[in-house]
């Protein structure tokens, strides 16, 4: 092992990429998430509509993964 500085190499560059390009749209889906569901929480118990607010949270959920999934690879390279 040395600890002499190197370059990294394209491979490198392009797996570095495709997992912080993974890792953001996981953030993204959290943060979101977490949003829906505060804004189905706050529908529920201040607005008095839980039923609505259980649709929209499962509706919203849905489109949420779904969206994830057929987002496709965004550090593709061409």
């Amino acid at each position: 092992m040395s600890d002499m500085p190197r370059d990294p190499t394209p491979d490198e560059v392009g797996e570095h990429l495709h997992s912080y390009f993974t890792f953001e749209r996981l953030v993204l889906f959290s943060v979101l998430h977490i949003a829906l569901t505060l804004a189905c929480v706050a529908l529920a118990f201040i607005g008095h509509i839980p039923v609505l607010a259980l649709i929209f949270w499962l509706g919203g959920a849905l489109v949420l993964l779904s969206g994830l999934a057929l987002s496709g690879d965004w550090s593709r390279r061409t």
